[in-house]
């Protein structure tokens, strides 16, 4: 089959066969298939600058082939590659297997003990030393994990919400980690809920504007102190400038009133200011004994990496959000001058130390909130797929990141151009070197908080699409991870932390890589409207058909709520925006068709009803509960309701594609007429509650009471 070049892209140079075998003995893809009978070649260029990236020089043609011979020689060579995994069970590793007959071994356990029995490891990442009888030696990280994850404690349905939208009473102009603990405990006490699930909380990368986007943060390790409840800081009960505790609690009853009467939109720059000012007060209070030496214990426990995205956040406040602009010598985390400064700055990066504290104790209390109402699961955490190119993780672990790329998506029958989403990749080759050293910390740092953890883009653990910076999506290139040692590292931190694993397995995704999830114990995600015999007539997928091992919803964050769905509001939204591809009519219809052949199938099976629980539904209200009861009737372990499906919001929280031309994560919660819904409200709501028991009736209950 000849290959093809994507739509308009341009004719770039073809990779000679020396730079192909080398990129592929790098995992630099050479190809991609952007659909079963259709193979792009990839350019010259995407395998030079992935390869460059990787610190292999393709210059020339003698570079080229001097890299070539080094790498075949190395791999002939070498004892073993530099982390090797061994599934708890399973026969023992290949590269073990194939060393040379009397090879020595020596284990260092990650427990602190040594033996030389493979078989007789406990899970962990442990050090072991080859020594082959020619005298060769060889030292690698062996990764020893169970063979998967457990499923999930029975089935359960559970609440799926961006938190900054969902404000109550108390909030300061957006959701925080008070209002969490508090959906919560209503969730699971009052509803039966097994789960809530929110967008990641990641740390942002100051200034103004922020980035508002919880998928483009500063650092995956720590969480944003955004969404600090700060009446919820015991010390800011004994802040002793009252006056100035009432002008910043009034403060923020008027960005609080701003939103939810008056239909502005949630500034979470203004909520921040006045946040950091309580907290700069907070801060002037003595911490207690007790307090104190939880403080300290956990400077202790995060170390090094706290100290480095504290300074960072000090850093910034000094010379900007973009540490590429920073003066040479503060660049690089280890010099002289960030060492200095750092000591300067040492204030600050208390400070910043602090908010990470205080912000884990609440995220920590939320998750401890869940599981005291019931919840078998609770706060499923989300871990988005990348960070700011200008933010702390990128400065401070600038080893383990790929120079001059950047994440993002291949061309596709729905995007010609592909996509780019600015998130610099991590490079697959130190990982390996340092036995996942910065993964293993950032998933451990996550599952300390969540019952489960959502993987954004979970695709990304076996190989993600590099774009070359200056050049356009179109001419990139596929770079692979070693997804075995990925998954072992996962399967490992989440069995520790006894959570389950949810990963988001949407849109183009390789042979082979579902199922591979699956026999390790990671959930899909499937959403209703996307499930449909695609290999057959099209047609809606019947529940029975649907797969067992998968979170199931109705809509997620980047697509319209459901209300919006059924009615086509979100064609009329597309289409004010400039954003539709084909002609206003011609998408109306297909929209108004896929809409008419779900809900032939809900009528069909008997699932639209109109009315639940004694509350009188209008046609609307009967088409979401019946969209809910189809979920229901698949097998699904797992059951998502966005929670502004419960009362008809029509906006979507995210509009791929927009910029400043939507307001992108930055809408609270809103009913059919666009009105600011509360916490509290959506605890007295009677649609709410009718689209609930719906889903009750349809969860086997434990003996307390509540779903298992």
């Amino acid at each position: 089959m000849t290959a093809q070049r994507p739509p308009g892209a341009p004719d770039l140079e073809l990779p000679s066969d020396d730079l192909s075998r080398l990129a592929e003995l790098h995992g630099v893809a050479t190809s991609y298939e952007p659909s079963p009978d259709r193979r792009v070649t990839a350019s010259a260029t995407a395998l030079t600058l992935a390869l460059a990236a990787l610190d292999i020089d393709t210059s020339t043609p003698d570079a080229v082939r001097g890299a070539l011979a080094a790498r075949e020689r190395e791999l002939r060579e070498r004892l073993l590659p530099t982390t090797v995994v061994c599934w708890s069970g399973d026969a023992g590793p290949e590269a073990l297997a194939a060393l040379p007959a009397g090879t020595r071994l020596h284990i260092e356990t990650e427990q602190g003990g040594s033996q030389a029995a493979v078989d007789q490891l406990p899970p962990g990442v442990h050090r072991l030393t080859a020594t082959a009888p020619d005298g060769r030696t060889a030292t690698t990280h062996l990764v020893v994990a169970p063979p998967r994850l457990p499923a999930p404690a029975g089935r359960s349905y559970g609440l799926l919400v961006q938190l900054y939208s969902l404000l109550s009473r108390r909030s300061w102009g957006m959701g925080d980690l008070g209002d969490l603990a508090e959906l919560a405990a209503w969730a699971g006490r009052a509803l039966g809920a097994g789960f809530v699930q929110v967008n990641p909380l990641h740390a942002a990368v100051p200034g103004t504007p922020t980035d508002p986007s919880p998928y483009r943060p500063s650092s995956r390790r720590f969480p944003d102190p955004v969404h600090l409840r700060v009446e919820d800081v015991p010390e800011f009960a004994y802040v002793e400038d009252r006056e100035r505790v009432r002008g910043l609690l009034e403060r923020a009853g008027r960005l609080r009133e701003a939103v939810l009467e008056k239909g502005e939109l949630i500034d979470r720059d203004a909520v921040w200011e006045a946040k950091r000012e309580a907290l700069e007060l907070v801060r002037e209070v003595p911490l207690g004994p007790g307090r104190l030496a939880a403080y300290v214990d956990f400077l202790a426990r995060e170390g090094q990496a706290l100290e480095d995205h504290a300074t960072w956040c000090a850093l910034a406040e000094a010379h900007g959000s973009d540490w590429s602009r920073w003066p040479a010598g503060l660049r690089d985390p280890r010099s002289p001058e960030t060492a200095r400064a750092r000591r300067e700055l040492m204030d600050r990066v208390d400070f910043h130390c602090r908010l990470a504290w205080l912000t884990d104790t609440q995220l920590t209390a939320a998750q401890r909130a869940a599981r005291e109402a019931g919840m078998p699961v609770g706060i499923v955490h989300d871990l988005a797929v990348g960070v700011h190119p200008g933010g702390a993780d990128a400065w401070a672990q600038q080893e383990y990141f790929a120079a001059g790329m950047s994440v993002g998506a291949p061309p596709d029958a729905f995007n010609a151009r592909g996509q780019d989403w600015g998130l610099p990749p991590w490079r697959p080759d130190r990982l390996a070197e340092s036995g996942y050293e910065p993964y293993r910390r950032l998933l451990r740092a996550l599952f300390r908080s969540a019952g489960a953890l959502r993987i954004d883009h979970v695709m990304g653990l076996f190989r993600l699409w590099w774009v070359p910076q200056g050049h356009a999506p179109t001419e990139g290139t596929y770079v692979r991870y070693d997804a075995e040692a990925m998954l072992a590292i996962l399967v490992l931190e989440a069995s520790r932390a006894g959570a389950v694993v949810i990963g988001e397995d949407l849109g183009t995704v390789e042979p082979g890589v579902r199922e591979t999830l699956r026999s390790r114990g990671v959930l899909g995600t499937s959403v209703l409207w996307f499930e449909r015999d695609w290999d057959g007539d099209g047609r809606p997928l019947p529940p029975d058909s649907w797969r067992a091992d998968c979170l199931a919803t109705a809509t997620t964050h980047d697509l319209p709520p459901t209300a919006a769905r059924l009615t086509g509001e979100h064609v009329e939204l597309r289409d004010g925006l400039g954003l539709l591809t084909r002609p206003l009519e011609q998408e109306r219809a297909q929209a108004s068709a896929d809409t008419g052949e779900w809900l032939e199938l809900l009528s069909r099976l008997g699932l639209l009803r109109g009315s639940h629980g004694g509350h009188c539904t209008s046609e609307e209200e009967a088409e979401i509960q019946a969209v809910h009861r189809f979920l229901l009737r698949t097998p699904a372990r797992m059951v998502g309701v966005w929670l502004p499906d419960g009362v008809g919001d029509r906006r979507p929280q995210n509009l791929p594609g927009t910029w400043d031309q939507y307001p992108n994560w930055r809408l609270p919660i809103a009913d059919a007429e666009g009105r600011a819904v509360t916490l509290e409200d959506l605890a007295a709501s009677p649609r709410v509650r009718a689209l609930v028991e719906v889903l009750r009736a349809g969860v086997p209950a434990a003996p307390d009471g509540n779903p298992v």
